[in-house]
């Protein structure tokens, strides 16, 4: 008896929500992005828009969705970004009217933007937004993960190590914020707490008819 009610609860609809994860520079949240597509079928990446041309082996409605400078411009006269920014002469945005509609079928959105696009995410649609934000366990350990990676020159590597202090200065502007000291640890922490915030009551939209149906 015990199964089928559970199954029953299992199968209540609920609103999707906007799952953001940042991190400065080297702390990992691209490994834990990758990680979460791959181990959870409820959640997918978030799909940008941008005016920058595709590249070699980028396809379009699965990388970025390609558009021209003119319609990007029209998409924001229409107030149909998120949020969007340009970054070295090319113009990114995150799609409203898609992202609305799968949220409203229960679909979970991964976000991997910096500070400044949780804003404006967070702005545009408190509810829906799920804030979270990795920290290195020190500064020193940042640099040696930048470091390590041996592809940057140390001018590069200096100048994602003062990006990184700027990003980390806006820790206090997430939900919840996680040290990334073993990365299978902080993935566990960071799938409990989707977890738990795909079960508030507010996101689980069939409990309404499922409890009436309770107290007939």
């Amino acid at each position: 008896m015990g199964d089928s009610s559970d199954t029953t609860a299992d199968q209540l609809h609920r609103r999707g929500l906007m799952f953001i994860l940042s991190s400065p520079s080297g702390a990992g949240k691209t490994t834990l992005s990758r990680m979460l597509l791959a181990k959870d079928p409820e959640i997918r990446l978030s799909v940008s828009a941008t005016t920058r041309p595709p590249r070699p082996g980028e396809v379009d409605g699965k990388h970025y969705h390609f558009v021209s400078p003119e319609r990007f411009q029209a998409m924001i006269d229409e107030d149909d970004f998120y949020e969007w920014a340009e970054v070295f002469g090319h113009r990114y945005g995150t799609p409203k009217g898609m992202i609305r509609a799968g949220l409203k079928q229960g679909q979970d959105f991964l976000f991997d933007i910096d500070w400044q696009g949780t804003q404006q995410l967070y702005q545009k649609d408190q509810q829906d937004v799920v804030r979270v934000f990795i920290l290195p366990p020190s500064i020193d350990e940042l640099h040696r993960r930048l470091h390590s990676r041996a592809t940057d020159s140390a001018e590069v590597i200096a100048a994602r190590m003062e990006r990184a202090r700027a990003e980390i200065s806006h820790w206090d502007g997430y939900d919840y914020v996680i040290i990334n000291d073993d990365i299978e640890v902080c993935f566990d922490k960071v799938r409990a707490i989707l977890e738990a915030e795909r079960m508030k009551r507010a996101r689980q939209t069939g409990l309404i008819p499922f409890v009436r149906g309770l107290m007939v």
